[in-house]
């Protein structure tokens, strides 16, 4: 039996994410693979490494600083999220990443990226948190609001364009067990955007302007066939319980921890069953 993660992303809402997995940490919650997407990833990375507690530890600290993320990096860089300190500096320096850990876990561990020219998801399998950094960038690299990511002569954006929750992905890489961690409550949809502004912005790019376009789409139906899959027992899902008003670029501290707590507090609820369904 093979164990799959797959976590969704949503910016500041991954505090949610980092409260769930905070908890799978201690109670020794075996996975063999992990898909994320934007903050999934950026969060994620941190259970495989075991470090408990750092997602809300780092973005507590920082969150409110110039430097990490907002109008400021967005007018000095072209990025509403610093590439320098929020990538680099924080992980390298102020709060260091165990890429020790990481790299001894037999835990695979994929980041969705959303490729440009084609409008297309790609799954990028990290090895090195360090030296792989720009995929990091590259799947939280919000559309409109961040410069595009190249890497190996490809462009890149936000993973969440092409495929918000890649829970079939996960099932085609072999994982019989799939646990899905939302960032939504249970009666979320998206709905349809403005398609006159992609259409400006990124004329260059016609299929990533028709992944735009249509991923409210495909958002809703995903979600909507995950919760079939939930009710059949074929796959276990954690989602907020109640709606908490946080903002992407959420920078209240106290927002930040509630909406964490959240986390903690559900996947402790829920803890027993997801127990009985792995091992069923």
């Amino acid at each position: 039996m093979k164990v799959g993660l797959v976590l969704e992303g949503g910016a500041m809402r991954g505090m949610y994410t980092a409260g769930v997995l905070d908890i799978f940490l201690d109670h020794q919650i075996p996975v063999d693979g992990i898909i994320g997407v934007s903050a999934g990833v950026l969060f994620g990375v941190n259970y495989v490494s075991k470090q408990r507690g750092r997602a809300l530890r780092y973005n507590l600290k920082y969150a409110g600083d110039k430097r990490y993320m907002g109008i400021h990096s967005l007018i000095t860089t072209g990025n509403i999220v610093n590439k320098d300190f929020a990538y680099y500096e924080v992980p390298f320096k102020l709060d260091l990443f165990d890429q020790e850990t990481f790299a001894s876990s037999k835990t695979d561990f994929y980041a969705t990226v959303t490729n440009v020219d084609s409008g297309k998801a790609e799954y990028i399998k990290i090895t090195d948190v360090y030296k792989q950094m720009e995929v990091f960038r590259a799947t939280s690299a919000m559309p409109f609001v961040s410069k595009i990511v190249s890497l190996d002569n490809k462009k890149y954006l936000d993973g969440g364009i092409a495929d918000s929750i890649p829970v079939d992905k996960c099932h085609e890489l072999g994982y019989d067990k799939i646990i899905v961690v939302l960032t939504r409550p249970l009666e979320y949809r998206k709905k349809k955007n403005n398609t006159l502004v992609p259409k400006l912005v990124y004329r260059k790019y016609p299929n990533f302007v028709e992944a735009i376009n249509q991923r409210y789409q495909k958002y809703n139906q995903t979600v909507a066939k995950i919760a079939k899959l939930e009710k059949e027992n074929k796959i276990f899902v954690i989602r907020p319980s109640r709606t908490v008003p946080i903002k992407r670029l959420e920078k209240d501290p106290e927002r930040l921890q509630e909406f964490y707590d959240l986390g903690v507090v559900d996947s402790k609820k829920r803890i027993d069953d997801l127990i009985n369904y792995l091992n069923d």
